[in-house]
């Protein structure tokens, strides 16, 4: 039975006592550790689900893979797609908001965000304890105070508030900006309030009084401020690309500096700067360079340093960068690769251990390592690209195969029992976004999108079969039918089909437009396009001689075998009848190019370019 977040989750641990006779706890503990959060969200959810969407996609490493290897046989197998190891992200947090700034105090997250709200969430398990409402307009910047008892915040409604962190409530609400609140800091004696403002100028307020006795005029918009962690009386700023110094009466402290990003060391000895991709580490009394490493080919967007000084955090576009700057040369020891938006905010929670806010609505939690000298290894490492990003698959489970098409144009077919790849092809569809490929009467039939036209390719024996005009304009995807006998095409306004064999028109519906991106959905001559809350609508091409019939609107899943459907929007399977959710794809698996599933198996195929083929059979055999 292990404590979960406010709730006990029991499975069996047989094997834990095997482990304490062999002397290796610790390495028990810390591989349950990842195990239980980074599928957090599945196991709250439904505690049952440890054995259908959790232990499954153990990393082939771990030791609890080795000592569920009974349990794991009876479950769902992970053909293909297996991580070898952890990787760093030890848990992801996916919000409804825009996330703009972290702040950190005590295992408790504070989440600035789009359009008001601060999120409060429990660092160590990533749930969500409290909402902080009272802004109506974007938070753009946290912090708790050093008493531990407050939290302060600014944002574009011009206000700064100071909340009480135990009740929730709002202490104290500053006006006195005429325009945004970009950044705020509050002194190490917690007596005053430091803001920085798109009107130009640095507030100091007296966090009593709530009255501002000194205002700094800049010349451009205030993007940052930040009192010194340990002298109440010295501020750094950022106005436009330049790091100005102060005392709390406005009374500028020389030199300036150019860069942007401005944050101190805990112990306030030390300074970090960026300045495009360099980034600079100074000594906050001599001002002397301490160390200065630069990002390769990135602009940074925001650092921080780690508790005890020894490391410092850099963000850059969707990646964060961890170096060592202890030694005489800073050492790279960390690259975070998992974001899909560029990075808002970084904070370190402990000297091993880092947080990232996203635009892409996320919050992860990161694990660097024991030591700043342990050499860790990425993502991409733990999980080895395969080939370009994954535009489309092809789940053929009655000829064995699943058929995957990545950016560059490269058709690959994988055995669905091992998750070896049989034959790789290199089509003439490498700059096209439009294609698909489906294994016909033993035949691989490739279509794509180029010149005005779509082409069907042999591509067994490498001859084009036909070719039909089709303009690029308002084009929003490309398919094969389920039953390999047409090719549809989405246009804006339209869906039209041709005989896969001889591009013979032999069908046409007219459609209601939508300003978004639409795919295709296919089962056999059938096919729906989505539409806004997750509405759709379907026609089934398959009546010979007669024009395509329009099919009840269907919600968005996928019929399969039996009750079963798959959950497009939430990537989980479910029986229709009961609403048990039979499986629920983990998190990092969730958001795929590509999917099909027929029942016994999926198959998805993800940005990175990697391929997840799941077998489902012993699943189904026990609901």
């Amino acid at each position: 039975m292990v404590y979960f977040g406010e709730r006990f989750v029991t499975f069996s641990l047989r094997p834990v006592f095997t482990f304490i006779q062999a002397g290796v706890l610790c390495k028990w503990t810390a591989d349950s550790q990842h195990f239980l959060l980074e599928h957090f969200d599945t196991i709250w959810d439904s505690p049952s689900h440890i054995y259908h969407s959790a232990l499954p996609f153990l990393p082939s490493s771990s030791w609890l893979r080795e000592c569920y290897n009974a349990e794991l046989s009876l479950q769902v197998k992970v053909v293909k797609g297996l991580p070898t190891e952890w990787g760093m992200c030890s848990r992801t947090v996916l919000l409804d908001e825009v996330l703009l700034v972290l702040s950190y105090l005590n295992n408790t997250v504070a989440v600035g965000s789009y359009p008001n709200d601060i999120i409060i969430l429990n660092a160590i398990t990533g749930s969500q304890t409290a909402i902080l409402s009272g802004h109506i307009g974007w938070v753009k910047s946290l912090m708790f105070s050093s008493d531990e008892k407050s939290l302060v915040s600014g944002g574009d409604d011009r206000t700064i508030k100071l909340w009480d962190i135990q009740t929730g409530g709002v202490i104290k609400t500053f006006f006195g900006h005429t325009a945004w609140v970009l950044s705020v800091s509050i002194s190490p004696d917690c007596t005053r309030i430091a803001s920085g403002s798109m009107d130009t100028t640095i507030r100091l307020w007296d966090v009593q009084t709530g009255e501002c006795h000194c205002v700094i005029k800049q010349q451009d918009w205030v993007w940052n401020v930040s009192f010194s962690p340990t002298n109440p009386q010295h501020l750094l700023s950022q106005s436009g690309d330049i790091i100005w110094q102060w005392d709390i009466d406005g009374h500028q402290i020389p030199p300036t500096y150019d860069g942007s990003y401005p944050a101190f060391s805990s112990d306030g000895t030390q300074f970090v700067l960026c300045n495009n991709a360099v980034v600079t580490v100074r000594n906050s009394d001599s001002r002397a360079i301490v160390a200065e490493f630069q990002i390769t080919n990135s602009k940074t967007c925001c650092c921080c340093f780690s508790p005890d000084g020894k490391l410092v955090a850099v963000a850059a576009g969707y990646t964060a960068y961890v170096w060592d700057i202890t030694g005489p040369d800073p050492c790279l020891v960390g690259t975070f690769i998992d974001h899909t938006g560029n990075i808002t905010s970084l904070i370190f929670s402990s000297p091993t251990s880092l947080i990232s806010a996203s635009l892409d609505k996320s919050v992860k939690f990161w694990q660097i390592g024991d030591s700043a000298t342990t050499m860790i290894e990425t993502d991409p490492k733990s999980t080895p690209l395969t080939s370009a990003p994954i535009k489309s698959i092809t789940l053929q489970a009655k000829d064995g195969v699943t058929i995957s098409r990545d950016l560059d144009g490269v058709v690959r077919v994988w055995d669905i029992s091992t998750g070896i790849c049989k034959a790789s092809f290199q089509t003439p569809a490498k700059d096209s976004y439009y294609y698909d490929a489906q294994l016909v009467d033993g035949r691989l039939i490739f279509v794509w999108h180029a010149d005005e036209k779509i082409h069907t390719w042999d591509t067994e024996k490498g001859e084009l079969l036909w070719s039909v005009d089709a303009p690029m304009l308002g084009l929003e995807d490309i398919r094969i039918s389920g039953d390999g006998t047409k090719v549809f095409c989405l246009y804006y306004a339209s869906i039209q089909a041709w005989s896969i064999w001889t591009g013979e028109d032999v069908g046409l519906v007219r459609i209601d437009w939508v300003r978004s991106r639409r795919t295709l959905t296919v089962d056999g001559s059938r096919v729906w396009i989505p539409y806004p809350q997750s509405e759709y609508q379907g026609w089934d091409f398959g009546t010979p001689d007669s024009s395509p019939t329009q099919l009840p609107s269907m919600p968005p899943t996928l019929h399969l075998s039996g009750p079963m459907v798959w959950d497009i929007c939430q990537s989980r399977i479910k029986d229709s009848v009961t609403g048990k959710v039979v499986f629920q794809l983990p998190e990092r698996f969730a958001k795929p190019t590509a999917i099909q599933c027929d029942g016994c198996y999926l198959a998805a195929g993800y940005d990175s370019g990697e391929i997840l083929i799941l077998d489902f059979n012993h699943v189904f055999l026990q609901s």
